[in-house]
């Protein structure tokens, strides 16, 4: 098993996040100089393959592991939609979305209702994110820093196309603070048609996925950058 570690989650460094996302980005932009924009996306394709087999384990910097991804096994969304939308835990199955390249498994469904055509809601979402170009953690708001300022999205379906934007009322999450954008990734949508968005108080209750993320349905910086994402993330409709 491959250990990816992070310096993100020292205990003092957490408040140095943006510099060293710059930093990260900066790099990023000086590797890809000389390099089309085919040759970029070629990278990425050969990044993302490779972490799908890997047996990759996240971990932080005093060696706890975040999360374990594993080796994982790609199904179809034919397969997907056989079986009830839901993916196999015990295989450690992600469906492969073939319109947008994004790579999901639902490890919790959640519990109350869907979010149904017409209905707007107001979600919070815990995440880790993880540049899979680089094998590094670039933001979590998973942590104590950002406790009292979590990531909040206002979520509309509309005919079942979902559209979000971060709130920023109380400040803004760690997505607004690193990216500076209200804007949602498009990635990060796209579990909404198979998951269930309550008001729950029991942890195991709310819906949480892990999603490949190509930079085309990423954040700002991560279509500019031309790199991939790994995400764990729970949603979980606010009080």
């Amino acid at each position: 098993m491959r250990l990816l570690t992070s310096c993100f989650f020292s205990r003092c460094g957490i408040v140095r996040m943006a510099s060293i996302l710059f930093l990260v980005t900066t790099a990023l932009l000086s590797c890809n100089d000389g390099e089309t924009y085919a040759e970029q996306k070629e990278k990425e394709r050969k990044a993302i393959n490779s972490f799908l087999s890997r047996d990759v384990a996240i971990v932080n910097r005093d060696g706890d592991t975040l999360v374990n991804v594993g080796r994982i096994n790609v199904i179809s969304e034919e397969q997907f939609l056989s079986q009830d939308s839901v993916t196999d835990l015990s295989r450690n199955e992600y469906v492969l979305f073939g319109g947008t390249g994004v790579y999901m498994q639902i490890v919790r469904r959640g519990v109350g209702p869907k979010l149904e055509s017409g209905q707007n809601k107001r979600i919070i979402a815990r995440y880790l994110e993880f540049n899979i170009l680089t094998d590094s953690v670039l933001t979590s708001n998973d942590v104590l820093y950002y406790s009292t300022t979590p990531d909040i999205m206002d979520v509309t379906n509309s005919y079942g196309t979902f559209t979000a934007s971060f709130n920023t009322e109380n400040g803004g999450g760690a997505m607004y603070r690193t990216y500076g954008s209200t804007e949602v990734p498009s990635g990060w949508l796209v579990p909404f048609t198979y998951i269930h968005i309550g008001r729950q108080t029991s942890a195991e209750g709310i819906a949480k996925v892990r999603l490949i993320v190509p930079h085309s349905q990423g954040q700002s910086t991560a279509r500019s950058s031309v790199y991939p994402c790994f995400y764990e993330i729970t949603y979980q409709e606010t009080r």
